[in-house]
């Protein structure tokens, strides 16, 4: 235990008793028989933990209880009192009382209760720090972040949003490919008019060719009036293709001509409309293994890459972790209007041991469903999902479990090779990046491992 506390007791001896053993146990120790100069200690020191006797001539404990709580909230204090009864601990905890010890006191129960104490304290600085840190922690629109990979991304976002290049955003799902497209946007010039998105894997092939160019009156059955595509309404502003990775493969020559000429071919129309839009266009999938396996056009790709901006997975971010659970946590608190203030111990440490293979989103639901569960002001590990509370960090075993056995090279090189495969989500063109090889090697080494990985021949 470390820690300053602050023994407030009338009896000279009681207060030398609780010094005398504390400070064994390695903790800092004052004391004060007078109440009052207790206060003036609290007020002129950095003190972690008050034990008070109750009944002292100047100021009952209850009292002096109340008073630190007044001043000073974040230190907890214990309670002495030789009343054991129910009515005396009520009164106590109504008072702000941490927790009582009764009298005769045992040491070893008070030492738990300090220990208990210092604990308590020394979270709500945490939790303290956390909040300062949120309310500083660097933003870009709903964008929040203090890693480097989120640094990186707010440096590349604010030196290419003003451009009229295309840009592609990859990311895992639910890393917040959609928040970048919107931080862009509203960086641009063309911020006044309007972000149009559209999801390319929710429409089937005819109706996402509608829906992008528009048509013509009687151009389809059902198709009573002509419709605007996506492509004009985003004329002075900005189109968000999103999983542009599932666009049908016969939309994908029309879509490339769009861009390319800028302008649109409604449905049914023999005539083509100009637009003034801007494109951002983002996947979840490796493009380029896409583009290998003969499932997305290669011109394609290259005409929606003018720019790639990567969104980093939760897992690499670190500490924001935390910062966007907090986050998440005092503003779905305050829109239910609960009063939850942050997160206990254990459950930082369980969200920084997890995977988070649903990113940002997967991390949001949880702190809904802990705010919505918790009858506290903390969320606790009882409030998380099964998956996170019984969640165990993964680990590369590269022995063969018989003692004294090496492995051959190449087996450790292929162990590796496919742990990182599987960390990276199977995304082969983030792991060659990882593993500081071309895609080449890669897929041929997948391939002698019996994986499927197929090679563009023009690559």
């Amino acid at each position: 235990m470390k820690g300053l506390v602050l023994v407030v007791d009338d009896e000279a001896a009681m207060c030398s008793l609780i010094r005398d053993d504390l400070e064994r146990r390695g903790l800092d120790i004052l004391t004060e028989t007078a109440p009052e100069a207790a206060i003036q200690r609290l007020d002129t020191m950095e003190i972690d933990t008050v034990i008070t006797d109750l009944i002292m001539p100047s100021m009952s404990g209850i009292e002096l209880c109340s008073r630190v709580v007044e001043s000073r909230p974040d230190v907890p204090v214990i309670v002495l009192t030789a009343f054991g009864s129910l009515e005396t601990a009520i009164e106590a905890i109504r008072a702000g009382a941490f927790d009582f010890v009764t009298k005769p006191v045992e040491l070893d129960l008070l030492a738990i209760a300090v220990e208990k104490a210092l604990r308590h304290r020394a979270l709500q600085e945490k939790l303290m720090q956390l909040s300062e840190e949120v309310a500083r922690a660097r933003r870009l629109g709903d964008l929040l972040g203090e890693s480097e990979p989120m640094r990186k991304l707010f440096d590349q976002i604010g030196r290419v949003a003003d451009t009229e290049a295309t840009i592609l955003i990859s990311g895992e799902s639910g890393t917040g490919k959609e928040l970048v497209a919107r931080a862009l946007h509203e960086g641009s010039r063309r911020q006044s008019g309007s972000l149009v998105s559209v999801n390319c894997a929710a429409l089937p092939e005819n109706l996402l060719e509608s829906e992008l160019f528009g048509h013509t009156r009687g151009a389809f059955s059902g198709a009573e009036t002509a419709r605007q595509g996506l492509f004009l309404k985003a004329d002075g502003g900005t189109l968000y293709l999103d999983e542009v990775s599932e666009l049908p493969l016969p939309l994908q020559p029309k879509l490339l001509r769009a861009l390319e000429e800028r302008r649109v071919r409604p449905v049914g129309s023999d005539r083509e409309v100009h637009f003034d839009a801007r494109v951002i266009a983002a996947t979840n999938r490796d493009l380029e293994e896409l583009v290998a396996k003969g499932q997305f056009r290669k011109d394609l790709y290259y005409r929606i890459n003018v720019i790639e901006l990567e969104v980093p997975r939760l897992r690499a971010r670190g500490n924001d972790v935390l910062l966007l659970a907090q986050h998440f946590v005092r503003d779905l608190a305050e829109k239910s209007g609960k009063k939850v203030v942050g997160l206990s111990e254990t459950v930082a440490e369980l969200l920084l041991s997890y995977d988070w293979p649903g990113n940002v989103r997967e991390l949001r639901n949880a702190m809904e469903r802990a705010v919505a569960l918790t009858r506290t002001e903390q969320i606790s590990a009882d409030e998380l999902p099964n998956s996170i509370r019984q969640h165990r960090p993964r680990r590369l075993i590269l022995d063969q479990g018989e003692e004294g056995e090496l492995l051959p090279l190449g087996e450790v090189e292929k162990r590796y090779i496919l742990h990182a495969l599987q960390v990276l989500g199977g995304n082969k063109t983030l792991t060659a990046r990882a593993l500081g090889c071309d895609r080449k090697t890669l897929y041929r080494k997948l391939a002698s491992y019996g994986v499927e990985a197929r090679i563009d021949p023009v690559e």
